[in-house]
């Protein structure tokens, strides 16, 4: 069964409609804990997973982005008294710039050098954020007010969540036909052969740069709803351990997926809330999920998924009709004459 593009569209509209039903069918506690987490993190990881499908940038410098636009739009909230819509756009904006920044600075890099000095431009984020006493040092910022159509996000999660998912969708959108541009067509022939697109003339250090500042927009995005959602932020939010936690939700997911992201924040979210109360070695108990996810499918739960779809499409395409049934009275008729033959003269010698 082959997916025709209206199927698909009906599918995701019955998919994103069944999403926006979860505060009505599920408690406000799963809703927090679960739904409002896991888009959250869905939304930083697919700033991930855009660069490492679209531009071959695995980046662990995308935690700090997000800690960027959290803790501006935080200062300018509670220090300034700053609506929390402006401030938002502010952060965001802001966070864009230094995403152009450390495109630059990555752009020429390949391999595990890149890798490293995105490492290092996270680092750096965190260590200045939790030294900065203007940012609240180790405490972070507390108080962080919402917009008013957003509510109390902790007694009332379901403006948030809902926010979130539009928020998600958009991203999703915006990166699908961002691919189909000429700029998300350069940007994986540099993808895929960086030495030939430069020899075309196309400027490859550009288009990743570029592609990192695309990238800082959704990390940001992700930065500013999770503030909003949480209502605060402080240096453990965008630590070392949360690089390693956002490449584990990539990978869980898909790398190269851009639905992965989501999927992959679920089912972390999940096991994070739901096993932390039955054994205490949960980061255990998650390498082993994701070692195991590696053996089967390199390409993440999304990927196994399209494999078993495939597998399933291509063995009902192979099945071969059943022939259809003649009539009773045909039955001899269906049969070949050769063959009624044969037997007949079987039978005269045998009598």
């Amino acid at each position: 069964m082959k997916l025709t593009a209206p199927l698909r569209l009906a599918l995701a509209a019955a998919l994103v409609a069944a999403l926006a039903l979860v505060p009505a069918v599920f408690t406000t506690y799963f809703t927090s804990a679960v739904a409002v987490r896991a888009l959250v993190f869905g939304l930083a990881a697919v700033s991930l997973t855009f660069l490492a499908a679209y531009g071959g940038i695995v980046s662990l410098a995308q935690t700090g982005l997000y800690g960027i636009a959290g803790f501006l739009m935080a200062r300018f909230i509670v220090t300034n008294g700053m609506d929390p819509i402006l401030a938002a756009v502010l952060a965001i904006a802001i966070a864009v710039m230094f995403g152009l920044l450390f495109g630059a600075i990555v752009s020429g890099s390949e391999g595990i050098y890149l890798l490293m000095i995105t490492l290092a431009l996270g680092v750096i984020t965190y260590y200045f954020f939790s030294q900065s006493g203007s940012f609240g040092g180790h405490e972070g910022i507390n108080g962080v007010s919402a917009p008013g159509f957003v509510g109390n996000p902790v007694t009332h999660p379901a403006a948030i969540y809902e926010l979130l998912l539009a928020c998600s969708v958009i991203a999703y959108i915006g990166i699908r036909l961002l691919a189909r541009t000429n700029f998300g067509l350069a940007l994986q022939g540099v993808r895929d052969d960086p030495v030939r697109m430069r020899a075309l003339g196309f400027n490859v250090r550009l288009h990743r740069t570029l592609a990192f500042a695309v990238g800082a927009l959704i990390a940001a995005l992700a930065g500013v709803l999770g503030t909003w959602a949480d209502t605060r932020i402080s240096p453990g939010t965008i630590q070392v351990s949360q690089v390693i936690q956002l490449m584990t939700i990539a990978v869980i997911g898909g790398l190269y997926r851009i639905e992965g992201a989501w999927v992959g924040a679920l089912v972390f979210t999940l096991l994070d809330t739901y096993t932390r109360g039955i054994t205490a070695r949960f980061e255990t108990w998650i390498g082993i999920v994701l070692l195991v996810i590696l053996i089967l499918s390199p390409d993440g739960l999304t990927g196994l998924a399209h494999r078993v779809f495939t597998m399933v499409a291509k063995r009902g395409a192979a099945a071969p009709s059943p022939p259809p049934c003649a009539p009773a009275g045909d039955a001899a008729a269906a049969l070949d004459p050769e063959q009624l033959g044969t037997g007949s003269g079987q039978r005269q010698v045998a009598r």
